[in-house]
């Protein structure tokens, strides 16, 4: 095997040391996200209806608080020091209350508690009382921005799982742009690469190998809908579409490796590109190019926009414009930092992020190449590896 999940002590440490990163001083705290629970503790789970939370003390102390049919799932999987359980939602009393009476048998019933959400959310029917509601001598506080930028700074460790997951990308993507041909059906071929390529993947990191995300199964490629005209529709849907000649292809590849994913985009074409096709595929390249120049530690996500957006007003491309010009990514599909104009945190050393500055242009098709990309200490450095160029993203008809 390649490459190896966090390790116990660095989930460890990441426990110990997110107080560190809070703006203002908090005895504990109690996270119901499932991702920031994975972040800190390793359970990878389902959310359902029935709340699961992580309290985190100021020594580090992790306990996991889940509903009795996930107790052994919480022991086997989780790095937790210790999981308490209660027996249904919404039983005879509410699991709210009863995170509250663990909260207090900790001695925290008056403490200062940072919180990514005041209370479980709502997830499939699930209704309760917030957290300051149940523990009403407790100060509750939203902390969740503060979590996001310890979980943006991603770890060496981190940062070679998400390389793993562009390599395993980019296989699928290969086999994705290879089977499509006019005739064939975007289903069949979805499944088709992503098939071979997972198999490859699993028999290339071992038995042991595991995905845990639940935005992505596998290595993963395919059109999400966005083929011919449906690909001006950022997020399209897939139709089940039949490729055509002339069609414009708008792709989507990456792979889950232990928890952490990557972003690999592409627009191709079916046959020779028309001229207004190759047109915007150009200004595509030059968003992207711009984007890439710009990012660099010390400047802000709002700048690299505002570069980009520099281009779009200058060739007179706003009818076309949609989004902007990326985001971070990691264990979520999304994460923050944004790059955006609202968006002034600096760009560190350690952030992974999409870049991905789109065209759309209805009628024609949608242009946008997507690569993730890591901050270093002195500018960026391309994690995706992928032709970006027209000639090799041009498919035979």
């Amino acid at each position: 095997m390649t490459v190896q999940p966090i390790s116990r002590e660095e989930r460890a440490g990441r426990a110990k040391s997110v107080f560190d990163h809070l703006d203002a001083p908090q005895d504990a705290l109690v996270l119901f996200d499932d991702q920031f629970i994975f972040y800190y503790s390793g359970f990878a789970f389902f959310p359902t209806e029935r709340p699961v939370a992580l309290i985190i003390t100021r020594e580090g102390e992790r306990i996991l608080f889940v509903p009795r049919l996930e107790r052994e799932h919480a022991q086997q999987v989780g790095e937790a020091e210790r999981v308490a359980d209660y027996p249904e939602f919404p039983g005879g009393r509410h699991p709210l209350r009863q995170l509250a009476d663990l909260l207090t048998e900790l001695g925290l019933e008056k403490a200062s508690i940072g919180v990514d959400h005041d209370g479980y959310p709502p997830v499939m029917g699930y209704d309760g009382p917030a957290l300051g509601e149940a523990l009403p001598g407790a100060t509750v506080r939203r902390v969740s921005r503060a979590l996001d930028h310890q979980m943006a700074l991603k770890s060496p460790a981190e940062v070679e799982l998400i390389r793993e997951s562009a390599r395993w990308g980019a296989h699928a993507h290969h086999l994705l742009q290879d089977y499509t041909r006019v005739g064939e059906n975007e289903t069949e071929v979805e499944a088709r690469a992503t098939r071979e390529a997972t198999a490859a993947m699993i028999a290339a990191l071992g038995d042991t190998y595991r995905g845990q995300n639940r935005w992505m199964s596998g290595a993963v490629a395919l059109y999400r809908g966005q083929i011919g005209v449906h690909s001006a529709l950022p997020h399209a849907m897939t139709t089940g579409a039949t490729f055509q000649y002339g069609d414009t292809l708008v792709t989507g590849a990456g792979a889950a490796v232990w928890g952490y994913i990557s972003e690999l985009e592409r627009t191709m074409f079916v046959g020779e590109a028309s001229g207004e096709q190759q047109r915007f595929f150009q200004h595509m390249l030059n968003l992207q190019d711009i984007a890439f120049g710009a990012l660099r530690p010390g400047r802000t996500c709002a700048q690299v926009d505002e570069a980009v957006r520099t281009y779009y007003g200058r060739e007179q491309l706003w009818d076309h414009w949609r989004h902007h010009v990326g985001h971070s990514l990691g264990q979520r599909i999304h994460e923050s930092p944004f790059l955006d104009i609202g968006d002034l945190r600096p760009l560190e050393p350690g952030l992974v992020l999409s870049v991905e500055p789109g065209l759309y242009v209805p009628g024609l098709g949608g242009f946008r190449h997507s690569d993730t990309i890591l901050i270093t200490d002195t500018g960026m450095e391309l994690l995706t590896d992928y032709p970006r160029d027209l000639e090799s993203l041009t498919l035979p008809a």
